[in-house]
Parts: C-alpha cells; sequence; structure tokens
C-alpha cells in the first residue's frame, strides 16, 4: 500500500467510484460509533471504583463525558482545516510535542503505575499525557518530511534524515519515563508511516531485529517488565495476586461472557477483581457482559475504521495525505489489536488502552484529534467535497420540505 506501489488510482478508475465521500463516511460514522459505545462501556466498568472512590457512581463518568466533549469538538474543528495546513505546521507541531513530553523531566511530572509519563496542570490536580499529543504530532510531521522524498527511498540516508533521527528522538523522551507501551505503539505508527512512503521490505526486516533486541533490552533493565514477560512466556509462575493478576481476570471475565454476555453492568470482575477494568481491560469487560456479540461488534467498528483509512491512502493524490493517514491508521488501528492481543492472552502486558473506547482523557482527546486531521485528509480526496456538499445540500432540501408538509398538516 506505498505511495510508489501503484497504491494511488488512476484519473479513470477514481471516475468509477460511485461514492467520492465514503471514506469519510466510513471513518466519521465508524468513530462516532465507537465513541458512544465506549461512554456506554466506561460507566459501566467504572461505577464499582467511582462508588468506592466518591460515593457516586456517575463521578468519574461525567469527567469522562467532558473529555468526550472536548475530544469531538476538537475533530470537528480538525476536519475542517484544510490537510495544507498540517503539512505547513508539521515542524511546529513536532516541536510543541516534544517540548511537552520534556515536560517529564520538570517538577510538574507525576508518576502512575511505575511510568513518569503524566504531567499535572497548575493550580488543578488534572494530570494530562503528553506522549498520546507527541504521537498525534510524530504523524503529521512524518507525513511531510517522507512526502518530499518518495522518490528517493531506495536511499537509505535519504529515508533516514531527518525522519528516523526525528522519530528516534520522540521515542526516547517516551522511553525516558519508562512507558514501552506507548514507545511500541510509536514504533507502529512509524512503520505505517514509512510502509505509505515505499520504504523496501529488506529494511523493515533489519529495523525489526534491531527493535527486538532493544525491545530485549528494555524489558530485562525493569523488575516488573521481566515479571510480566516472564509470566507470559511460563518462565516463572503464575502470580495471581502480581504479575498474573490483570491477564488471569481478563480471561476470566471473557470466558464467562459466552455469546451473548452476562448484560450490560452485570459484570462481576468489575468488583474490584480486574484493576483498570474501565481502562486498559474494557475489552474483557465489553466480551463478559455483552459476549462474543460485543467483542465482535468492536473488532468490526474498527475494521471499518480501517477500511476508511485505508480507502483514503488509496485514493488520494497527495503523498503528505496518504503517509500521514497511513501513520494514523497503524497508530489508532495498531493499537487497538494490540489491545485486544493482550487481553485475550497473546501478548504480555503493555499498558496502552482501547482507543476511542478505553477511559483516559489525554488518549481519547488525542485520538480524535487524529480522526479529525483524517477526516480532512477523506475531505479533500478528489470528488469528495463536491460530494460532501451536495449531500449536504440534498439533506436541508429533505428536511425543508418535511418541514413545510408538517406546516401544511397543523
Amino acid at each position: 500500500m506505498s505511495v510508489r506501489s501503484g497504491v494511488t488510482l488512476t484519473e479513470r478508475q477514481r471516475t468509477r467510484e460511485e461514492n467520492p465521500a465514503l471514506s469519510f463516511y466510513l471513518i466519521a460514522a465508524s468513530s462516532a460509533l465507537l465513541v458512544a459505545f465506549g461512554a456506554v462501556m466506561r460507566l459501566s466498568a467504572s461505577t464499582v471504583t467511582a462508588i468506592s472512590d466518591t460515593g457516586s457512581p456517575y463521578a468519574a463518568w461525567f469527567g469522562e463525558l467532558l473529555f468526550v466533549g472536548v475530544g469531538v469538538a476538537g475533530a470537528v474543528v480538525c476536519a475542517f482545516i484544510p490537510h495544507t495546513f498540517y503539512r505547513r505546521s508539521a515542524w511546529l507541531l513536532l516541536g510543541g510535542g516534544l517540548l511537552l513530553q520534556c515536560l517529564i523531566f520538570t517538577p510538574f511530572a507525576r508518576g502512575q503505575g511505575g511510568n513518569l509519563n503524566w504531567v499535572v496542570i497548575p493550580g488543578t490536580s488534572q494530570v494530562v499525557q503528553p506522549s498520546e499529543f507527541l504521537k498525534l504530532a510524530l504523524a503529521i510531521w512524518l507525513g511531510a518530511v517522507l512526502a518530499r522524498k518518495v522518490r528517493v527511498m531506495d536511499n537509505i540516508l535519504h529515508a533516514a534524515i531527518p525522519g528516523v533521527i526525528g522519530a528516534g528522538v520522540a521515542i526516547m523522551l517516551v522511553l525516558a519515563g519508562h512507558d514501552m507501551g506507548t514507545a511500541a505503539i510509536m514504533v507502529i505508527l512509524i512503520v505505517g508511516a514509512y510502509y505509505v512512503a515505499g520504504l523496501g521490505l529488506k529494511w523493515f526486516a533489519g529495523v525489526g531485529i534491531v527493535g527486538a533486541g532493544v525491545g530485549a533490552f528494555l524489558v530485562m533493565s525493569s523488575a516488573s517488565r521481566r515479571a510480566r514477560v516472564g509470566q507470559f512466556f511460563g518462565l516463572t509462575d503464575a502470580d495471581p495476586l502480581g504479575a498474573g493478576l490483570q491477564p488471569l481476570h481478563g480471561l476470566w471475565a471473557l470466558g464467562s461472557g459466552g455469546i451473548s454476555g452476562v448484560g450490560l453492568g452485570a459484570s462481576r470482575e468489575k468488583w474490584e477483581y480486574l484493576p483498570e477494568a474501565h481502562n486498559d481491560f474494557i475489552f474483557a469487560i465489553i466480551g463478559e457482559e455483552l459476549g462474543l456479540i460485543g467483542t465482535l461488534t468492536v473488532l468490526a467498528l474498527f475494521v471499518v475504521l480501517a477500511i476508511g483509512i485505508y480507502r483514503t491512502v488509496r485514493r488520494h493524490t497527495d503523498p503528505f495525505a496518504q503517509i500521514t493517514a497511513g501513520a494514523l491508521g497503524a497508530w489508532i488501528f495498531g493499537q487497538a489489536i494490540v489491545n485486544i492481543l493482550v487481553v485475550i492472552g497473546f501478548l504480555p502486558v503493555l499498558g496502552v488502552p482501547l482507543p476511542l473506547v478505553s477511559a483516559g482523557g489525554s488518549a481519547l482527546i488525542a485520538t480524535l484529534l487524529g480522526i479529525g486531521v483524517l477526516l480532512s485528509v477523506a475531505r479533500s480526496e478528489p470528488g469528495a467535497r463536491d460530494a460532501l456538499r451536495i449531500r449536504g445540500r440534498s439533506a436541508r432540501r429533505t428536511g425543508s420540505v418535511t418541514t413545510s408538509r408538517r406546516r401544511k398538516r397543523g
């Protein structure tokens, strides 16, 4: 699906597309449904801990709704900003993202779960996770710098400078906060950008070998990571009260859900048996309460989102738009797959949330801003803007006719 491998359609093929705005609709609809579904499941999964902490089952959820409102508003604004603006602002965005991440070295930094990757907003108790916004900035920046190099991607020096350098700085800053999970997602994002840009597969193999070595070193350098990985591979005895707690209870939740689940709100694992039930392991609660039907619904929505992003990459004529969409898609869809694989026991616990579904203000807002950028790119596909304008006029005309008929009947 690279820019140079025939992924771009010819004008004749593009003309034959029945709906140039389909990518926009697929991305918007699947994202909206995931956000709505996530809001319901976060309420269900967080009620017990919310009552324990505040006495109200809705206290945490109202805060999540505020994040949803901010994120959706930001996505709408980003969607209507021309995608060329992001290309012109790429260096500024990356610089801002790196500076924000550097705040983890200041007194404003806060630790959580062994990670020093949060920053408190002065004068409040609210914390933000800068690395989430750094992922968005990195995706846009890679789109801008690699778009100028698509014809020279065979030259590894051209491909690596400045892309690998900038990406490496971003990853090292995240790792400085001991957040290996977010760093792993950033690697997936970078791979997505370089793949769409047309980097040869042989280089990915080399990067994979180096990445495996670096990953092994990072695992061995942390006692908690060693425990999680050792438990995953069966090298150590599973500790049901330690490293094995989340994976074990996550699988119990999924297993008890069956086909149709135990019912919305009826989860047993959320009664403080499963840590982070409303966050990293919310997919387990979905499986417990809504069963296989619920988990397949979530998977289907992410697949629809991926199809919309793939279609945007395939149809667009601007390399910047293609690479940026590919990077954002690799981030969001890749993180969803990683989260689900962790919950079902195919990967060790990495501490990454399920995009658009898990709790967490920074992750939700940053992901929705990324969706907004994707919608901006989708709006600029050949023929999409006109198709959306025509559809909007048709909808307004239909609404006017309906209103007129109601008035006459009245």
